[in-house]
Parts: C-alpha cells; structure tokens; sequence
C-alpha cells in the first residue's frame, strides 16, 4: 500500500486527482457507469418484458405472487438513454445538493483551521491511541448506520474521514473506511431501521423489530470484522511505511509537526459543528429528518463557523461556492447511477428476473433456498438500488416461497436485509458509493481490491447468520 500521506484539499479531495498514478489510467466512473447503462438499455431489447400485478395499501405498493403478465416490449432508444440521464439527476436532486452543499461547508470549516486542529489533536499519537481513535469512529457510524439514521448522507461525513487520515498519515482508502465502512458494519443488519428493517417485517407480516437480539449478534460480528480488518490495514500501511522510509538512502526522518492548539474562536467553532450535528441526529431519529434538512444544518454550520471566526461575509460565500465547486464530480454520479434504476424500470425488465430467480428457488431445500435468496437479492440491488424499494418487490414473493420451503418468515426477511447490504460496499450501481469514491478520488477497481477481504468475511457471516436462523427457527414465525 502507498505510504505517501495524502494531501486533501478544502473540499476533502485529493490532490493527486489529476494525476494517472502510473502507465494505467483508472477507469472513470462515469464511463463505467455509462456502460452499464448502455447494457441496461440493450437489455430492455433482450429480455421479454413483464410486470407484476400491484396493490397499494397504508401507502405502499405490494407485489401479488405468480401474477407476472407479458407486456408490450419496452425497448429503451439511445434518445430515451440520455432523457433517463437527465430524469437521475433531478430525481436524485436531494443527495446531490447534500454532497454539493457538504463540500461548501467543509470549505468554510477549514478555513476556520478549526477541523484541522480538532484532528490533529485527535489523532496525536500512534499504537493504542490510534487504535482507540479507529475503534471510536467506528463504532459510532455503525451504530448511526445500524439506526437508519446516516445512510445515504454517509457522503457527507466522507471528507472528515480523508481529513483524519491526512493528519494520522494513512491512505485514503483507510480514511475512507473508517466512515463508510463503518456505516456499513451497521447497515448491514440495521437493528432499528424503519426503511428496511421495519418495513420488510411488516410486509412480511411480522412484529414490528421482531427478532432483535439475534439481529444485534448479527450487528456486532460485522463490526468485529470491520474494525479487525481497518486496524490491520493501518498496521500494514505503517509496516510499508517504515519499509520504504529505511529502504531510502540518505533519507532523513521526518520530524514530526506539532500539533496545532484550538484557540477560543475555534473551540467555538467545534461546539457549533458538535451542536448542528447531534440536532440532525436527533431529528433524522425521531422526526424523520433527512437530505433537506441536513443540508440546512450545513448552510446554517457554515455561516455561524465564518462569523464566529472573523471571515467577511463575501468570503464566506466565495470559500462556500468553492467548495461546493470540488466535489461536483462525487455529486453528479449519483444521478448517474440513478438513470440505470430508471432505464430497467421502463424497460419493464425488472419483474421478469425477479421471477426467474423465484423459479430457480422453488425446487431448492430450506438452506440452499434460503442462502439463493441472499445472493438473489444481492443480485437484485444492482437493478433497485432502494433497499425498502427492493423489499416492497422481494418479501411478497419470497415470503409465500419461505412457507412452501418451511422457512419461518423472519428467516426470509433476514436474508434479503442481508443481500441488499452485503453488496453495498462493491455495488457499482449505487449511487452513494459511486459518490463516495468520487469524492474520495478512489478508483473502483482500486477499491475492490482494498475491501475484498473484509467483503469475504462479510460474506461467510452472513451465510453463517442465515444457517442458524433456519436451525434455530428463527421466528416469532
């Protein structure tokens, strides 16, 4: 791993953007979201079209069983491809201006010198301290994403994380990590999330977060092994480090920097950023907060932060309108990766391959059934990237499929949860990791090989998780 400390500019970028890395130039996700959306689009032309037959009730559409019915084909044209690039970005619009507007208030932050001082203080120290930082953060977004209540605004707290790692001379894959990652460990199996959790019980006629102590084993097996695999990242990286430090001839060791000290404007400033955050959270728990009300947090954040430090008012908005300016790129693919939910939804090709692989299913054993429903709905997250989107289409046919196979409902549910979040971290349709890489100035393929180990162990956990909820019966039903 490349032990050279990352430079991150106001936006939380790195630098080294610009550059190749090398001989090889990294694939754009632009261009490789672009040709997925050119595959999706060529399918709508292959796969025969079909719908299922809906109803709505309390508000939500449910899927009737083995009511799929052929319909006219829905070819999409090249012309109606770049319509869907357009229809991604006004409907993804909220998290757009979220990362938008997060890069704007990172700017004025660090304007402030506030974060960084904050940071530098924070991760002051090596061996124990540095574990004890890593395990800290960690924990927090997991429980955050275990809650529901940072998900897709994960992006938002991206740049903190590459900041962090700057100032503790890590990667930015490891920066990276400890937010996203972290998030994920949590998302995973989300204890009490309304949007996924909560709803697939309901559809499947479940207590509301039913079966809970189970899902927080769950919970905590992958934090385990997310934050095992994050300090031995770290312990590598810094093996590197020294390696190439000693291998360097002549070279004189660096000196470390002294901490810069928060003076009283900046400890302002931290209460502010303290205070903005812990409101959002409380209201994204009990008052359903979400990307338009953080994105007000942020503005509100910035402008307090600038006053409070002495920074004119013009400047703050030139500092904001710039940093709004750096992460542009990470913001648009998210409707990108939209425009490839919209196009296999007007081509009517999702419901047919949801009952094809309901069809592979049926003559299954309970297990293998059930661990086929995982990987099927892992498979489905990349045409639905909404996880209670994905459970309003799965749990009806699944559910009634579970019964015939002698599955309780509660191990059903489990394995879609299951599958719509293992594949997150590696889903090259997801609108958010597409952006958090963007942001980070990763390349995807470099990410892949940077998460695969913790992916593998995510993976057996899950399969783990599942053959025990089949022995155990897992229910209440």
């Amino acid at each position: 791993m490349n032990s050279e400390k990352p430079t991150v500019n106001a936006s939380g970028q790195d630098a080294r953007l610009s550059q190749t890395g090398g001989s090889k130039e990294p694939v754009n996700p632009y261009v490789l979201l672009f040709l997925v959306l050119t595959a999706a689009a060529i399918a709508t032309w292959l796969v025969p079209a079909g719908e299922f037959t809906r109803t709505v009730r309390n508000g939500i559409s449910f899927v009737v069983p083995n009511s799929l019915r052929p319909v006219a084909q829905h070819g999409v044209l090249p012309g109606e491809l770049f319509t869907a690039l357009a229809k991604g970005m006004i409907e993804s619009a909220p998290i757009i201006f979220l990362i938008l507007f997060t890069g704007g208030a990172l700017a004025v932050l660090e304007a402030t010198g506030a974060i960084r001082s904050a940071l530098a203080m924070l991760s002051k120290g090596e061996g124990s301290r540095e574990r004890i930082t890593v395990i800290v953060i960690c924990v927090t977004f997991s429980l955050l994403g275990t809650l529901g209540v940072v998900t897709n605004s994960v992006v938002a707290f991206v740049p903190l994380g590459l900041l962090l790692a700057e100032s503790m001379g890590l990667s930015r894959e490891i920066g990276t990590g400890l937010i996203y990652l972290g998030t994920y460990a949590g998302f995973n199996m989300a204890i009490l999330n309304p949007v996924t959790t909560g709803l697939s019980q309901r559809l499947a006629g479940l207590p509301m977060f039913s079966g809970m102590p189970f899902r927080v084993g769950i919970y905590i097996c992958f934090l385990l092994a997310t934050l095992v695999f994050l300090i031995a990242r770290i312990r590598a990286h810094r093996k590197a480090g020294v390696a190439q430090s000693v291998a360097m001839k002549g070279a004189e060791p660096a000196q470390p920097s002294p901490s810069p000290r928060l003076d009283t404007r900046q400890m302002v400033v931290v209460g502010i950023v303290l205070v903005c955050l812990s409101v959002f959270v409380y209201g994204s728990s009990t008052r359903h907060w979400a990307e338009p009300e953080m994105i007000a947090m942020f503005v509100i954040m910035a402008i307090a932060a600038g006053v409070v430090s002495g920074i004119r008012p013009g400047k703050i908005a030139d500092i904001f309108l710039l940093g709004c300016g750096g992460l542009t790129k990470g913001a648009l693919v998210v409707g990108l990766a939209r425009a490839i939910s919209i196009v296999l939804s007007n081509g009517k090709i999702l419901d047919p391959i949801v009952n094809l692989l309901t069809g592979f299913l049926a003559p299954l054993d309970a297990t293998l059934a059930a661990i086929s429903m995982f990987l099927s709905a892992a498979l489905i997250h990349v045409g639905i990237s909404s996880g209670s989107g994905e459970s309003a289409v799965l749990i009806p046919i699944f559910a009634p499929l579970g019964d015939t196979l002698h599955l309780t409902r509660q191990v059903t549910v489990l394995a879609v949860l299951l599958g719509e979040g293992f594949i997150n971290c590696f889903n090259p349709t997801s609108g958010v990791l597409m952006a958090v890489l963007a942001t980070s100035g990763i390349p995807y393929a470099k990410w892949v090989r940077f998460v695969t180990p913790l992916l593998l162990a995510w993976f057996a956990i899950s399969i783990v998780a599942i053959v025990v909820g089949i022995a155990m019966h897992l229910g209440p039903f």
